[in-house]
């Protein structure tokens, strides 16, 4: 039989084996890369050959897959990282303490990895009251892409012993609990909670 007749792979969606390793497949290149989740999950599906349009697991099953990869291959490095983040966001929250900022991402959950950022949530009256005080602290920025409607800018601290995203909301969006792609609600946590789990966690 020639190579263009021979019929295809097929494919079961709902294969637990298949299923293992495009979760596994995506969590290395969140642990590695620094990707985010969906961009990792879907670079997974064209690693492993699958269609486009597979069904792609959850981000609780990547996140799950993504905490065990970084405990067997990024243990040490990964707990310093995720330690100095934390102290590093309390002394930006700190200084940000006007906009009632709240940590929130993978720096407060533990997973952060080599790229990662401390994201932050702020509620100003306007994006620019923040961009002035940036300007006016002597902290470079320039401004990222909002991911959801809600959100009025990102500005990104490049730093390299702080980077950040500042995501701003309208002070309205403070009582609401956000949820992730997957239906979860998003933790979020105040400076004092954050200094806490630093204290822990020493460098």
């Amino acid at each position: 039989m020639s190579r263009r007749s021979r019929p295809a792979r097929i494919l079961n969606p709902h294969s637990p084996a298949l299923r293992s390793e495009l979760v596994h497949a995506a969590a290395r290149l969140v642990a590695e890369d620094g990707m985010e989740y969906g961009l990792a999950k879907r670079k997974a599906v064209r690693q492993l050959g699958l269609p486009d349009g597979f069904p792609l697991p959850g981000n609780a099953e990547v996140e799950d897959a993504v905490r065990d990869y970084r405990a067997i291959y990024q243990e040490d490095e990964q707990g310093e990282r995720v330690a100095a983040l934390r102290c590093a966001a309390v002394g930006l929250m700190r200084r940000l303490a006007p906009f009632s900022p709240w940590l929130t991402g993978s720096v407060l959950d533990g997973t952060a990895g080599r790229q990662a950022s401390i994201d932050l949530l702020l509620f100003p009256d306007s994006a620019k009251e923040v961009e002035i005080f940036l300007l006016d602290q002597g902290i470079p920025f320039h401004h990222g892409n909002p991911k959801s409607d809600r959100v009025e800018a990102v500005l990104v601290i490049d730093a390299e012993d702080m980077p950040a995203n500042l995501i701003i909301l309208p002070p309205r969006e403070e009582r609401i609990n956000f949820k992730g792609n997957d239906g979860r609600t998003r933790s979020r946590a105040r400076v004092d909670a954050v200094e806490a789990l630093c204290a822990a966690q020493p460098l």
